[in-house]
């Protein structure tokens, strides 16, 4: 490790927190119909992308390190993301709706990492497709996983902008 990766659970807490906010801001000024724009057939839009954010925090990082704080070295539950979406329908839900319900399992979440010793990062479980995981994987991989998504919101944006940008676009190119 280089020493600048975000190792402690307070740390991790504030950047999963400042995440949210910056979520919240982004849907908040795109708009209901921006969150609902998809850039392609079969891509999300910004509200699919909130989703499946609360999904994966159920199902995937929250409700896993429940898992492993419960029991030993517990198999861990893999879900399937686009069946998952679909049945959500969240291209048609309010985007305040949305947010609503990631803010009250983020903030569920946050609380979580908050609690975390560190004598329990090391716990683990067993992932189907991944394998062996710790905490402290799955922190790790949820700093990532959200980021991840976050450029998927903004990229949307900017694929609903390109067309509109008439010989603008010629900036983005010489960059």
């Amino acid at each position: 490790m280089s020493g600048n990766e975000p190792t402690s659970v307070m740390q991790i807490a504030t950047l999963l927190r400042a995440q949210a906010t910056a979520i919240r801001a982004e849907a908040d000024a795109l708009g209901d119909t921006l969150c609902r724009w998809r850039p392609a057939d079969g891509e999300w839009c910004v509200n699919e992308v909130l989703g499946h954010l609360i999904e994966a925090e159920r199902r995937g990082f929250n409700g896993r390190i429940r898992a492993m704080l419960a029991e030993d070295e517990p198999t861990l539950q893999s879900w399937d993301q686009e069946a998952v979406a679909r049945e959500r329908r969240d291209h048609q839900r309010d985007e305040q709706d949305l947010l609503a319900e990631f803010e009250t399992i983020r903030q569920d979440s946050v609380g979580l990492v908050e609690s975390l010793r560190p004598d329990q990062l090391e716990r683990a479980g067993h992932h189907p497709l991944v394998g062996r995981v710790t905490i402290q994987d799955l922190l790790n991989e949820w700093l990532h996983h959200d980021r991840n998504h976050v450029k998927q919101m903004f990229s949307n944006v900017q694929a609903c902008v390109w067309p509109r940008m008439g010989n603008a676009r010629r900036f983005s190119e010489l960059e």
